[in-house]
């Protein structure tokens, strides 16, 4: 583990786009090291720059071939580019089980593009608990775009609209994805909607399905934005440009309409809220708050105390005041 008197050095190298420190910094976030809060503290100054753009879909629709293309195609206009590949965890070892991430390979010489793969580690969602700060750690690392991939489980992974200033969704023809589609809830997510794998035969009857299903949806005030419906071959890079500049075009309207500065404030609020809850979990596994936990627990179950009064009487506990403060 890093030195506190890394901790400065460790961000000065990560700003200066060097790949290992960019790794040890996100290492200590996975990790919830002590030293996070300083971490966290050094890299402020230095975020709010980048591009977020979050890719989801159903399984087996090519969104690590995809993420490829798209970072191809960014890198061709200049960008320094970020990878958070959130796989999913190992039951034995919680780490990552996609970890080499094989077909983002092409990309690893690049010293401007940074992959990570992330253990979702049971967190649902579709990412990891981590990826906020991850983010910031890229961000602060001069990153113009950073690209979230999801796990890719289907219908629990709508939160990575929460997290992407940008979010596209991934279908591909032949796989019933219109059906799934509907039942995760993805429909209401999508900034910018993509069929992949559009040489194989029934891309053009998923693309006008999909746009079926669009429109029913509710009706979209006039100058809102109302999302594309592209189609890709990603693993020959076919289509990418016209996805980058749906992109582009989305990112312009959210910063002239103000979107843009909503959802990075309601992201950002999601992660501090995050925090003060992991923070209040953390004080309730001590040993004060567990019996006072308990002792409640008993009252509740005699009927002396009914579960609101108990959970204030924690709360309260908690904060350090009020009729659970122990002094």
């Amino acid at each position: 583990m890093a030195r506190r008197t890394d901790v400065a050095e460790l961000v000065a190298q990560a700003r200066g786009g060097q790949a290992r420190a960019v790794a040890r910094l996100i290492s200590l976030v996975e990790d919830a090291s002590p030293l996070l809060r300083e971490v966290m503290a050094a890299l402020a100054p230095h975020t709010g720059q980048a591009y977020v753009v979050g890719l989801t879909g159903p399984p087996g629709v090519g969104k690590s071939t995809s993420t490829s293309a798209l970072v191809s195609a960014y890198r061709a206009l200049g960008k320094r580019v970020g990878v958070l590949a959130v796989d999913p965890s190992s039951p034995f070892s919680g780490g990552a089980l996609l970890g080499d991430r094989i077909r983002m390979q092409d990309h690893a010489t690049d010293p401007d593009v940074f992959i990570r793969s992330m253990a979702s580690r049971g967190h649902l969602g579709g990412l990891a608990w981590a990826t906020p700060q991850a983010l910031r750690v890229l961000d602060a690392a001069g990153c113009d775009v950073v690209v979230v991939e999801t796990v890719g489980v289907g219908q629990s992974e709508v939160e990575v609209a929460s997290a992407a200033d940008t979010t596209v969704v991934l279908l591909a023809p032949g796989m019933g994805d219109g059906i799934q589609a509907a039942k995760a809830g993805i429909l209401e997510i999508g900034d910018v909607y993509v069929v992949n794998k559009a040489d194989r035969d029934g891309a053009q009857t998923t693309a006008r399905e999909l746009n079926h299903m669009l429109s029913l949806g509710p009706s979209r005030a006039p100058g809102a934005w109302r999302p594309p419906i592209l189609k890709t071959v990603a693993s020959r890079g076919e289509g990418l440009d016209e996805v980058v500049e749906a992109l582009e075009k989305h990112r312009a309207w959210t910063a002239a309409d103000g979107t843009l500065e909503i959802r990075r404030r309601r992201r950002v609020r999601a992660e501090v809220e995050a925090i003060a809850l992991a923070a209040v979990r953390e004080r309730m596994a001590g040993p004060a708050g567990d019996r006072h936990a308990d002792a409640l627990a008993a009252r509740v179950a005699d009927g002396s105390l009914d579960p609101y009064a108990a959970a204030d009487d924690l709360i309260a506990g908690l904060l350090g005041g009020g009729p659970g403060h122990k002094g």
